[in-house]
This record gives C-alpha cells, sequence and structure tokens, in this order.
C-alpha cells in the first residue's frame, strides 16, 4: 500500500512542478499588462488574455522538452513499479 501512496505523491508533485512554469509565466505578464493599464489608463479587458495566452504557449513551447523528459521518466518509474507488484502477486 505504500508504494501507491508514493506513486500517488509524487504524480502530485510532477503535476505541480510541470505546472509552475506556465503559471508563472502568466502571473508576470498578467501584472506587467495590469500595471501598463494602469499607466495608461486603458481598461479593454480583453487586452489581458491575448498577451498571457501567447506567453504561457511559448513557455510550454520551450520548457516542452523538459516536461517530457519529467513525465517519461515519472512513466518509466511507474511501469517498473507496476511490473514489480505484479510479480510479486
Amino acid at each position: 500500500m505504500n508504494v501507491y501512496v508514493e506513486i500517488a505523491r509524487e504524480a502530485l508533485w510532477l503535476v505541480i512542478w510541470l505546472s509552475l512554469f506556465p503559471l508563472l509565466v502568466s502571473l508576470i505578464v498578467g501584472l506587467l499588462v495590469s500595471f501598463f493599464q494602469a499607466l495608461t489608463q486603458i481598461q479593454e479587458q480583453t487586452l489581458t488574455f491575448v498577451p498571457k495566452i501567447i506567453a504561457t504557449i511559448l513557455t510550454i513551447l520551450i520548457t516542452a522538452p523538459f516536461m517530457l523528459d519529467q513525465l517519461m521518466t515519472f512513466s518509466q518509474k511507474v511501469f517498473v513499479l507496476m511490473e514489480q507488484v505484479s510479480q510479486r502477486n
């Protein structure tokens, strides 16, 4: 039972770790756009979405090799543990 808890814990940390980069970039871009809107007094609601979407997509494209490597490592670990558990039973 402890193996399953360990896998679940590691999966949750992996989700947090992989979502950290796009979320931080989106937060920073959102703050910069908000400052720009406050300085220029432009209150267009859609102005915040487009830069954040573009920045998030670019961040995902840039960090995709790292994310894929992390996901593959985790998947391989899960498959090895599945094999070990099935051999015990």
